[in-house]
């Protein structure tokens, strides 16, 4: 009996002190320690001189945040290419783009949309959905020749879409639009 109690109570000491090491699942662990390296007794320091540079694994990792994009490459940094207008690569920044522009469209911030759209197409070139987003915005706006040519470029990226003929009927009411358009600015 005296053995079951004393059992016993060295579990409820363990739980106890396990349940208050918890790791917290929202922070981040801390950094782990700087190594630094010996400093060899008889190397002598010339205050005069600037200090060595900081080793390069001393800088603490940041975490990514996917709703912010990448940031630009230093300026030393060698071109690959001679357009920064070129497309990159990102799916992840495309999609949340696209996200990003539904909300304003949403709110009724039509410019912010059409930026976003934009800038969802510069990630992913070959993503159809902010094209179409891209005509719907451009029509809400007004502008209906950048509607129709979004839209054609998201016929052009994805011909077999379940909504291409509402798209193609779409873009033929748009250009009926702008040639009655054209016709009056004419003749007056």
């Amino acid at each position: 009996m005296r053995k079951h109690l004393l059992i016993c109570a060295l579990l409820l000491t363990a739980a106890h002190t396990l349940s208050a090491q918890q790791i917290d699942p929202t922070k981040p662990p801390p950094p782990p320690p700087p190594e630094a390296p010996a400093a060899p007794a008889a190397q002598k320091i010339d205050p005069s001189a600037p200090p060595p540079p900081p080793p390069p694994e001393a800088a603490a990792a940041q975490p990514i945040d996917p709703s912010t994009p990448p940031p630009p490459p230093p300026d030393d940094a060698p071109e690959v290419s001679a357009a920064s207008s070129e497309p990159v690569f990102d799916p992840l920044h495309a999609n949340r783009s696209v996200d990003v522009g539904n909300f304003y469209m949403k709110a009724g911030k039509v410019d912010a949309a059409i930026d976003r759209f934009i800038e969802a197409a510069h990630y992913e070139p070959s993503l159809a959905k902010p094209w179409r987003l891209l005509g719907e915005a451009y029509e809400k706006k007004g502008e209906y020749s950048n509607a129709i040519q979004s839209y054609k470029k998201y016929l052009e990226l994805l011909p077999g879409a379940d909504d291409a003929k509402k798209v193609q009927k779409r873009i033929s009411q748009l250009e009926e639009k702008t040639g009655k358009e054209t016709s009056k600015a004419a003749a007056h």
